[in-house]
């Protein structure tokens, strides 16, 4: 299993930015994906899950209305669409595979992340 983020940089606030997460190594269509973050200093955080079939999201409280999760399966990628940034936002960005059909599943692989930071 392979998971490799990419599309993160440096946007001022109120900026947008698109992640991917391109995936290998496993049927990408069948299992839910997250996307989580860690800030400097700080925990890890879930940001935002879609389920495998009905493509059902689910997103923190953080960062819903901004952030939009989506996946191509005939790509086997993932997507975070974020608008509205915010300095909170900065922080590396981690795409992680369930071990189930929902996002919500323990996550058993990580991606080794893409620095996303939201400075004027």
């Amino acid at each position: 299993v392979q998971l490799v983020e990419s599309g993160g940089g440096l946007v001022q606030p109120g900026g947008s930015l698109t992640l991917s997460c391109a995936a290998s190594g496993f049927t990408f269509s069948i299992y839910g994906m997250s996307w989580v973050r860690q800030a400097p200093g700080k925990e890890l955080e879930w940001v935002s899950g879609v389920n495998s079939g009905n493509g059902r999201t689910a997103y923190a409280d953080s960062v819903k209305g901004r952030f939009t999760i989506y996946r191509d399966n005939p790509k086997s990628t993932l997507y975070l669409q974020m608008n509205d940034l915010k300095p909170d936002d900065t922080a590396v960005y981690y795409c992680t595979k369930s071990s189930r059909t929902t996002w919500d599943g323990r996550s058993n692989y990580w991606g080794k992340g893409t620095l996303v930071n939201v400075s004027s």
